[in-house]
């Protein structure tokens, strides 16, 4: 404590540095949090759109696998009945 300065002085200038200082932690404090956020939600996001993506890529293979079936049973079928014409023509 100076000697030179009144007391209510001395207690001004403790109480601002007080509160300058609790603000710049405050501020630090957010920079911290705001930088950890980013990086989980880089790390969260890309995971979510990739699920998405999966999802899209099974839907798309099973339609591409349903139409594939169906030609196959389509030719199949046809086969089948032209074999079966010649059969029953040739007796």
């Amino acid at each position: 404590m100076d000697d030179d300065k009144p007391v209510i002085e001395q207690m001004n200038d403790a109480i601002s540095t007080a509160a300058a200082a609790t603000t710049e932690a405050a501020k630090t404090a957010v920079k911290k949090v705001r930088r950890a956020a980013k990086k989980v939600a880089k790390k969260v996001a890309p995971k979510k759109t990739k699920k998405k993506q999966a999802k899209k890529a099974a839907k798309k293979s099973t339609k591409k696998s349903k139409k594939a079936v169906r030609k196959v049973t389509k030719k199949t079928t046809k086969k089948v009945a032209k074999k079966t014409k010649k059969r029953k023509s040739k007796r």
